[in-house]
C-alpha cells in the first residue's frame, strides 16, 4: 500500500470514535425517556460546548497526536481545520439542546460547507492532490528548534493550541444554535461578509498556487524565478488570502453579535493576533530568502499589509538610499 493511498484511510479512519459515540448518544437519547437515560448520555444532554471538547480532546489532541508520532509528521491536523468547522456545525444542529431559526441555521450550514470545499481544495491543490506529504512549515521549524523535546511539546503546540483556536472561532456556530430569533437584516450582511471572504480567499489563493506553479515551471526549464507576485488582488494587498479567511470568521461573529452573543467575538480576535503573528513569520521568511529579497522589500514599502489600498509612494531620497 503506498503511502498516499495510507494517509487517506488513516484520514477517513481518525474521527470515527467521536462519530461513533456521538451518533451511540443521539440514537440513545431519541429511543429513551430523559429520566432513564444513562449518566454519561445524560450529560451529553446537558452540557453540548463541554462535550464537543472532550470528543476533540481525546479524538483530535491525544489520537491525532499517537498518529502523528507514528508517523513523525503532525500533517493531519492541516487537513481537519478545514473540516472540524462542519463537523461541529452539524454537531451544534443536531445537539438534542439545539434551539434555533432553520432557516439561520441552513443559510450558516451552507455557508460554512462553501468555506470548507474551498478551503480543503486549495490545501489538496497546494500539496499535490496528495495525502500527508509535507507537515506545516512550522512544525518543521519547531521540530528543529526543540529536538528531543519535540514529541511532548508537540502536544500542546500542534494540538492542544488549535483546539483553542478551532473551538473558539467556531463559538457562533454553537450560538446561532442556541439562540432562536427571526431573521432580519443583519443575516444577510453576515451572509455577504462571509461571502466575501470565501471569494476573495479562493482568488488570492488561486493567484498564488497559479505563481508558484509558474516559477516551478521556469526552475524547470532553466529560466531566473520571478521574485515576488505583484498582481491581481496581490497588487492592493500583501496578504490578500489571510484577509478574506478573517472576513469569513468575522462574518459568523456579526450573526452571533445579531443575537446577542457578542461574547463569542474572542475566538475570532485571537485567531486575528495569531495570523497577525504568522504574517510577521511568513514576511522574515521572505527576505531570508537571497533571490527574493530585495523585490520583497521594495513591495513591503509601497503595498498594504492587509486591507487592500493602493500604491504608496515611496520617497526619492529613500528609494536612492536602498540602490
Amino acid at each position: 500500500m503506498n503511502r498516499n493511498l495510507r494517509n487517506a484511510i488513516i484520514a477517513f479512519l481518525a474521527p470515527l470514535p467521536s462519530i461513533v459515540f456521538y451518533l451511540s448518544f443521539l440514537r440513545s437519547y431519541s429511543s429513551t425517556s430523559e429520566p432513564e437515560l444513562s449518566y454519561i448520555h445524560s450529560w451529553c444532554s446537558n452540557h453540548p460546548l463541554l462535550l464537543a471538547n472532550l470528543l476533540f480532546f481525546f479524538n483530535v489532541n491525544v489520537l491525532f497526536w499517537v498518529i502523528g508520532l507514528l508517523q513523525s509528521s503532525h500533517w493531519m491536523i492541516d487537513v481537519y481545520w478545514t473540516v472540524i468547522p462542519v463537523m461541529l456545525v452539524h454537531y451544534f444542529a443536531s445537539h438534542p439542546l439545539g434551539q434555533y431559526n432553520k432557516w439561520r441555521s441552513m443559510i450558516v450550514v451552507i455557508l460554512t460547507w462553501v468555506w470548507s470545499v474551498r478551503l480543503t481544495h486549495n490545501y489538496f491543490r497546494r500539496e499535490n492532490w496528495e495525502w500527508g506529504a509535507r507537515e506545516d512549515w512550522r512544525f518543521n521549524d519547531l521540530r528543529k528548534q526543540y529536538g528531543k523535546h519535540w514529541w511532548w511539546l508537540s502536544f500542546f503546540s500542534v494540538y492542544v493550541s488549535q483546539q483553542i483556536f478551532l473551538i473558539g472561532i467556531c463559538l457562533p456556530l454553537y450560538t446561532i444554535h442556541a439562540v432562536d430569533a427571526p431573521l432580519n437584516i443583519w443575516d444577510f450582511i453576515s451572509s455577504a461578509i462571509c461571502l466575501t471572504g470565501i471569494v476573495m480567499a479562493y482568488f488570492a489563493d488561486t493567484q498564488l498556487h497559479e505563481f508558484v506553479t509558474g516559477n516551478q515551471k521556469l526552475k524547470e526549464q532553466g529560466k531566473p524565478n520571478i521574485p515576488n507576485l505583484d498582481t491581481g488582488l496581490w497588487y492592493y494587498s500583501r496578504h490578500p488570502n489571510y484577509l478574506g479567511e478573517q472576513l469569513w470568521w468575522w462574518g459568523l461573529v456579526v450573526f452571533a453579535w445579531n443575537l446577542g452573543q457578542g461574547w463569542t467575538l474572542i475566538g475570532a480576535l485571537v485567531n486575528t493576533l495569531c495570523l497577525v503573528y504568522v504574517t510577521i513569520l511568513v514576511e522574515r521568511r521572505m527576505v531570508k530568502q537571497e533571490y527574493r529579497a530585495e523585490a520583497y522589500r521594495a513591495y513591503q514599502k509601497t503595498t498594504s499589509v492587509w486591507i487592500p489600498w493602493f500604491k504608496f509612494q515611496v520617497d526619492a531620497s529613500t528609494k536612492d538610499k536602498n540602490t
